[in-house]
């Protein structure tokens, strides 16, 4: 069972409510969110592009700006090389396209999946070198690139690096001492002054392709005014796809960026883009969802099983409007084949974790034989969900005895960490803490499963999930106008999640299962005074009989179920974790409460 726990941070809320406009209910969820004052909250509610901040606070921003506009008016050669997801794919689209745009000669290479793994590689540095390539761009990778990065240095070449993700580091005399490849300029948001350990840049959270786009922001900041805002505004939706695909926190500079960036997609000129939107039925405005869950699998799907650089060829070539709806199409189709084979992995993960008893682990380590690599990630990530545990998922590899894998964390633990510690048994790794790549031996499996648990410091409390909620809200106090008013915290996500609150000793009656595959359950709520709401669940609906009858008996779903003369046979009493919604329907609308989790109360 889940833990609730009820924020409790505290302001001045009428004080901030009255100087921001808003309600003081509002005032505390945002401040929930971390955003502390009147202007601070004023400048989450309005805050524009004007408000991120300057580009050249990144540390060797001036430089990357200083080698590029020297090596574009020499007219060397410059190559882009990215990564083969949707934050790869956009940051090399955001970079060449800019690069382009001022004037490079400028080409992309995306690594593939299988045979390069994430990231430069020296193959792909000796492929630039004979090449005649002069000068390398990463994005959304590089930062832990040491050795193929040495090669480029060896050959001559110049290399920029341009990432988000972990800084190697090691501990010197207590202090934490960064590695950085060699390069003419790292330009790495989390960098920070050796001097001291603060941070250069305000803002540490963004994605690769936030990363790419301040990098051309700050390359044009010698352009007139409307060139330059024309070109960010073209390539910040991209950056806003990226941002939320890659589950960057949506706070501050994100926030900003996806707020406007996702509000210009469907405007976008990209044929490319557009012939997406297309195929996938997105006819409207573009929120979150969306971006994550219907664009970003499209784009993700090419590079897991075929190659990156056909989305990325999507948003750059030359394609009329018939073949870039053939294109994405394409993109489009190789998704619902990659759901295919998700779920046959899945399965057998979890097979495989009951058959071997692997459940209790603090983390999970799986071995899939006849697992595609591509899709290790995703399936990690489920495992996570199922058991409420971090989860890496290992495949074979292209290299005879080599294992491949992938990581998903839970906020509780570090895993970048936790990959760190065990690097002596790795060839190679990388991420951040909620997520990784790595690359072990086979023989050295159990022996990385076994010290991976041995030092995780997991505990049990660690490992039992956590709902975080704003406040307790009888649905008694909600209105239409309170809920329209939290429309104003979008866009939602990681980091600035929909509100969630708790309501206590509440009578569900009326029940029963929707949908064709039976995932969705409505009750009816009331609260023992006349007020009744209805009640949606979207989840499985056999657990959530099964924890009823474990509770009041076998009888008691067919009981709550069944209606006689208008009246429920059974009432079942329930506290309730819970986000309002608005119903609209044949015109009318009504307040409705989208159920994230429940309590039931033992009958007395």
């Amino acid at each position: 069972m889940s833990n609730w726990m009820v924020a409790a941070k505290k302001a001045d809320f009428t004080k901030i409510a009255e100087s921001c406009h808003i309600s003081p209910v509002l005032a505390r969820l945002i401040r929930n969110r971390d955003v502390i004052g009147a202007e601070a909250t004023e400048r989450y509610l309005n805050g524009g592009l004007q408000d991120l901040y300057d580009p050249f606070l990144m540390k060797d921003m001036d430089t990357a700006v200083q080698i590029l506009r020297k090596k574009i008016a020499e007219g060397k050669k410059i190559r882009i090389i990215g990564d083969y997801d949707v934050d790869g794919i956009c940051s090399a689209h955001i970079l060449r396209t800019g690069l382009a745009a001022y004037g490079a000669d400028a080409g992309c290479r995306l690594p593939d999946r299988v045979t390069d793994g994430y990231g430069i590689n020296e193959r792909l540095i000796e492929e630039a070198a004979a090449d005649g390539v002069d000068t390398i761009v990463t994005c959304d990778n590089g930062i832990s690139a040491a050795e193929p990065l040495h090669r480029a240095a060896a050959l001559g070449l110049t290399v920029i690096v341009t990432d988000h993700h972990e800084i190697p580091f090691r501990e010197n005399g207590g202090r934490r001492e960064e590695i950085l490849p060699e390069a003419a300029a790292v330009v790495e948001p989390k960098r920070t002054d050796p001097a001291n350990g603060e941070y250069y840049y305000p803002f540490q959270e963004l994605c690769g392709a936030g990363v790419a786009w301040k990098l051309v922001c700050a390359l044009f900041s010698d352009r007139r005014e409307e060139e330059k805002e024309e070109l960010e505004h073209q390539l910040l939706a991209f950056a806003a796809i990226a941002t939320v695909c890659d589950v960057c926190a949506l706070k501050d500079e994100n926030r900003i960026i996806v707020k406007y960036g996702l509000a210009m997609v469907p405007e976008t000129d990209n044929a490319g883009l557009k012939a997406l939107l297309s195929v996938t039925g997105l006819d409207g405005p573009v929120n979150c969802y969306h971006a994550g869950f219907v664009i970003g699998p499209c784009l993700n799907a090419s590079g897991r099983l075929d190659t990156a650089e056909r989305a990325l060829n999507l948003f750059e070539g030359d394609n009329d409007r018939s073949g870039a709806l053939l294109a994405a199409g394409e993109l489009r189709d190789l998704n619902e084949s990659r759901k295919s084979m998700t779920k046959q992995g899945i399965d057998a993960a979890v097979r495989q974790i009951e058959d071997a008893g692997l459940q209790q682990d603090k983390v999970l380590v799986v071995f899939l034989e006849n697992g595609h690599e591509s899709i290790s990630g995703i399936i990690a990530g489920k495992i996570r969900e199922r058991y409420d545990r971090p989860a890496f998922v290992f495949t074979n590899s292209a290299e005879e005895g080599v294992l491949k894998g992938s990581g998903r964390s839970i906020e509780s633990y570090d895993m970048f960490g936790g990959m760190s510690r065990c690097a002596d048994l790795l060839l190679k790794f990388g991420g951040h803490p909620m997520a990784g790549g790595l690359s072990i031996r086979a023989e050295k499996l159990p022996e990385f499963r076994e010290r991976i648990n041995r030092e995780s410091g997991l505990t049990d409390a660690d490992l039992t999930a956590v709902i975080h909620l704003d406040m307790e809200l009888p649905p008694q106090y909600l209105s239409m106008d309170l809920i329209r008013e939290f429309s104003r915290l979008e866009p939602c996500g990681a980091g600035n999640e929909r509100p969630l609150f708790a309501c206590r000793s509440l009578y569900l009656t009326h029940a029963f299962v929707m949908g064709a595959k039976g995932n969705a359950v409505k009750f009816t709520a009331e609260d023992g005074k006349g007020g009744k709401w209805p009640v949606l669940y979207f989840g499985d609906a056999a657990a959530m009989k099964e924890r009823l009858q474990e509770m009041y008996g076998e009888s008691v779903w067919e009981q709550l179920t069944v209606r006689r003369n208008g009246v429920s046979g059974r009432t079942v009493c329930a506290d309730l974790c819970y986000y309002p919604d608005i119903n609209r329907w044949k015109g009318s609308e009504s307040i409705q409460l989208i159920l994230r989790d429940i309590r039931f109360r033992r009958p007395v």
